[in-house]
């Protein structure tokens, strides 16, 4: 049986050019979302942006845009749309810090399901954050990894979830836990190593939970 090169190469040229256009659409829409705060088709958005997450990024340096632009419209549109239900959560609560926000001195032990176990030593934030988080009944994980985030969902089963992180992990962590309530808070200094986070932001959005 011969097979039709021919017709196979247009099917790929007419899916390569409608798969550019639909990244284009999206990064539009949302650009203009996150510009305006005004959120729109957020469903097809999301879709195609998680669908084909590395050729957008690739389109945002052909045409010199920054590539976290394509996270910064992920996280700003998972936030809207999950905002409302993140509030009204009644159940078991979760606050997820990455462990590179750790002070070099840190002596906690990391336990095998549960991450770094801050012992609120006082020399970075996680110390503060821990603090407000047992005022809005949110439980405290610092996490080494995203193996991690299975095992405590597995073990504590959330129903809501606020995680900080850097562009591409929050962005893609947001995306694999969005069957339960989810914000997210970037990183105001990321790296691998004694980082930064908005320490204002997150424990507002946690007090929100309790107004």
């Amino acid at each position: 049986m011969e097979i039709p090169y021919e017709f196979l190469g247009k099917i790929f040229i007419y899916f390569i050019f409608f798969a550019l256009t639909g990244i284009g659409i999206a990064l539009l829409l949302g650009a203009y979302s996150f510009k305006n705060h005004k959120i729109i088709f957020p469903g097809f958005v999301l879709f195609t942006l998680y669908l084909f997450y590395s050729p957008a990024k690739w389109l945002c340096k052909v045409f010199r845009i920054r590539d976290t632009l394509v996270d910064d419209i992920l996280i700003d549109i998972r936030n809207a749309v999950m905002f409302d239900d993140f509030l009204h959560t009644k159940g078991t609560r979760i606050l997820l810090l990455p462990q590179c926000l750790r002070h070099p001195s840190c002596k906690a032990r990391c336990n095998p399901v549960f991450g770094y176990e801050c012992k609120r030593c006082g020399l970075c934030d996680i110390s503060k954050l821990c603090d407000a988080a047992d005022r809005c009944n949110f439980q405290v994980f610092v996490v080494p990894g995203g193996s991690f985030v299975k095992k405590i969902f597995k073990e504590c089963a959330p129903e809501a979830c606020l995680g900080v992180a850097c562009y591409n992990e929050l962005a893609e962590n947001m995306q694999a836990v969005s069957f339960v309530s989810v914000q997210g808070v970037l990183l105001r200094k990321d790296g691998c190593f004694n980082t930064e986070a908005n320490v204002e932001e997150i424990i507002q959005k946690m007090e929100m939970c309790n107004v």
